[in-house]
């Protein structure tokens, strides 16, 4: 579907507002509340009612499907699946459709940063004279300096008055707007703000998954990083509003390369409780969720729908729920065994599960061939590959109430419960052999190899219709009892929003672009910490058994002596493959076009095989996202003024 945004004033948040509980310093305590005013603002209940709000219009940014889909598809990570609409096609920018300022899921950030920051502002007012100290302030700048990176990211230049004047706390109804430039937005917005909260948060967060010195660093780095890039402007992309590549204090990008390797590296010296995982499974595995590499995440529970923010037994399909997992797995459900070796009573082996490896499959994004080919190629010293999508589907039919002992599967071979009845190969096998009869081997197009009683399919033969689903973000609940459980309901995982090993990237990517670098922090030295952490194997999720091996050194031996930003680029990849990264990684380097103009995959049947290379047009003006319609449609000027408010191209 495609969702034009109700008009948008700027006004006071009316969403949900969050309590803070003064009997508990660990968690949340989460109440409804309509809407915010200057008098909420007034005492210190209504000051930390106002900053667990920021916390939650997390939710409404990450897990949000169709906002998700817009940092993917069209990247080299993802395009679209089989069953997408409008939405997705529109993204891929390959010719299935246009996006514009109607089609653009970019305005699901829009419509949620704007009442957020205007609810931060109001908290920044008015903590003095409510007698709160300046911890809560601290979160408060953090969250506005957070929502207005991503705005100057994916806009470009952003309105900093919402009709009471500059970063001020607004309550008219006014409906004008006036965009600042991108060096505005970081220089009295950003830059502030994040400074000041990296002085005022401590080193431990308040509550559980609170911001803290360390998260501040990670976004100061980041924003600086990105500041330099748009500073220095390698391939000329236009920006809006029209400003010059100069800044109003002075410094050049050279300057702002070295503020972030800085930060970044003070961060890595300095990380309080947070720190790497040993292994990079255990950093996605759902049982240790909320763990010390996670800085910032959308939370979630499986105890209280209010507390979760969505319903614990069918997902809405839309926001607080987290359901971006849903948009990247393909209907397994489809797949078919027998119970007879005459092949004549054919089952469904698979049935749709509340689990990591499965989860309520939509189809509606995919990844091309060559992230498994390319990408992931190494995946026998690197564990990334297994660590972050399901390549063995497993039966499950006991679970679903079934009594069979066991059923005739490939090669009319006997799989029993539990077993593999689907393998993603590693590698193309040439031995494959398909059936072109009905939905071909499986029902789904599969092939088999000789002696094997699980359908494959090569890296080469991924399509729309049938792709490794992406593990790392499938669901998990422990109220399952031993049964399917609630497949059909948003994942109550938290959505991880900022990790500790980001900041190796930073620092690595603005040691490529000039940065001094200090001893043992070169950009090679930073990513092989983070290549040697790969190359560690706790568990083997293919063979769903443990899997202790080392690997650190041959990932390490193999890394290039000289990085360059492409090295980066694809190692930033095969780290936060699927988490809503790509997209900015792309337009802040402008290697969007070079790296995702081209990707390769098969069609949306299921006995197409045949690999079709695609092209997107990825113009110039791609590199902003349009100003919503909605927007626009809400803002009492005259139409001159809002075709000059929107962005180029759109």
């Amino acid at each position: 579907m495609k969702n034009i945004i109700s008009k948008i004033k700027w006004v006071v948040l009316t969403t949900t507002a969050l309590f803070l509980t003064t009997s508990c310093s660990s968690v949340l305590d989460e109440q409804p509340r309509t809407g915010f005013d200057p008098s909420f603002f007034s005492t210190k209940q209504g000051v930390e009612g106002g900053v667990t709000s920021l916390y939650a219009h997390l939710r409404y940014i990450y897990g949000q499907a169709y906002y998700y889909n817009s940092c993917l598809t069209g990247t080299d990570e993802y395009t679209y699946g089989q069953s997408a609409d409008g939405n997705f096609k529109d993204a891929d920018l390959s010719g299935a459709g246009t996006l514009d300022a109607t089609s653009s899921r970019s305005d699901a950030l829009w419509g949620t940063a704007f009442p957020n920051i205007n609810t931060a502002s109001g908290i920044i007012e008015n903590a003095e004279s409510a007698g709160v100290g300046s911890d809560l302030v601290a979160e408060a700048r953090f969250f506005r300096a957070f929502d207005y990176f991503l705005l100057v990211q994916t806009f470009g230049g952003v309105p900093l008055d919402l009709g009471a004047g500059e970063l001020k706390f607004n309550t008219s109804t006014s409906r004008t707007s006036v965009r600042n430039t991108v060096p505005e937005v970081y220089t009295k917005g950003i830059f502030p703000d994040l400074k000041q909260a990296i002085t005022d948060l401590p080193e431990t967060g308040r509550v559980t998954g609170g911001v803290t010195k360390t998260v501040a660093r990670l976004y100061l780095s980041k924003a600086y990083l990105t500041y330099a890039w748009w500073l220095e402007n390698p391939n000329n992309i236009p920006t809006y509003p029209e400003t010059a590549r100069t800044d109003p204090d002075g410094h050049d990008a050279a300057w702002y390369f070295q503020q972030a390797y800085d930060i970044a590296t003070e961060a890595i010296a300095n990380p309080g409780p947070f720190g790497l995982q040993k292994s990079f499974y255990l950093v996605n595995q759902a049982e240790n969720d909320r763990n010390n590499e996670i800085l910032l995440y959308a939370d979630h529970t499986e105890d209280s729908e209010l507390y979760n923010g969505g319903s614990l037994t069918y997902g809405s399909g839309g926001a607080p729920d987290n359901f971006a997992g849903w948009m990247v797995g393909w209907n397994y459900e489809t797949m078919r065994s027998y119970t007879d070796n005459a092949q004549k009573n054919a089952v469904k082996p698979i049935w749709r599960e509340a689990s990591q490896a499965l989860g309520r499959p939509w189809t509606r994004m995919a990844p091309p061939v060559d992230v498994f080919l390319k990408t992931f190629a190494d995946k026998t010293n690197d564990s990334r590959c297994d660590g972050t999508f399901n390549i063995a589907y497993r039966a499950n039919w006991g679970k679903g109430g079934k009594t069979w002992d066991k059923v005739y599967n490939a090669n009319n071979l006997v799989v029993k419960d539990g077993e593999v009845i689907l393998t993603f190969l590693n590698e193309d096998n040439p031995n494959v052999k398909y059936s072109d009869a009905g939905n071909g081997v499986g029902n789904i197009g599969a092939a088999t190899i000789d002696g094997r009683a699980d359908y494959v399919i090569n890296p080469s033969a991924i399509s729309r219709v049938k792709f490794p689903s992406l593990w790392k973000l499938g669901p998990y609940r422990t109220d399952n009892n031993g049964g399917l459980g609630q497949p059909n309901a948003g994942s109550t995982r938290p959505f991880p929003v900022a990790k500790f090993s980001e900041l190796y990237f930073i620092a690595a990517e603005a040691a490529v672009k000039g940065a001094t670098t200090t001893a043992g922090k070169t950009a090679r030295d930073l990513i092989n910490v983070i290549r040697g952490r790969a190359g560690v194997w706790s568990w083997d999720n293919a063979a769903n058994s443990p899997k202790v091996q080392d690997n650190s050194e041959a990932m390490k031996s193999t890394t290039p002596a000289t990085i360059d930003i492409k090295y980066i680029l694809a190692e930033r990849s095969r780290e936060y493959f699927g988490e809503g990264y790509r997209w900015f990684d792309l337009v802040r380097t402008q290697t969007w076009a070079n790296i995702a103009g081209e990707y390769r995959i098969c069609g949306s049947g299921w006995n197409d095989h045949e690999l079709k290379t695609y092209t997107r047009q990825i113009l110039p003006t791609h590199y902003l996202r349009p100003i919503p319609q909605g927007q626009l449609d809400g803002m009492e000027m005259t139409e001159a003024e809002k075709d000059a408010y929107q962005n180029p191209g759109y």
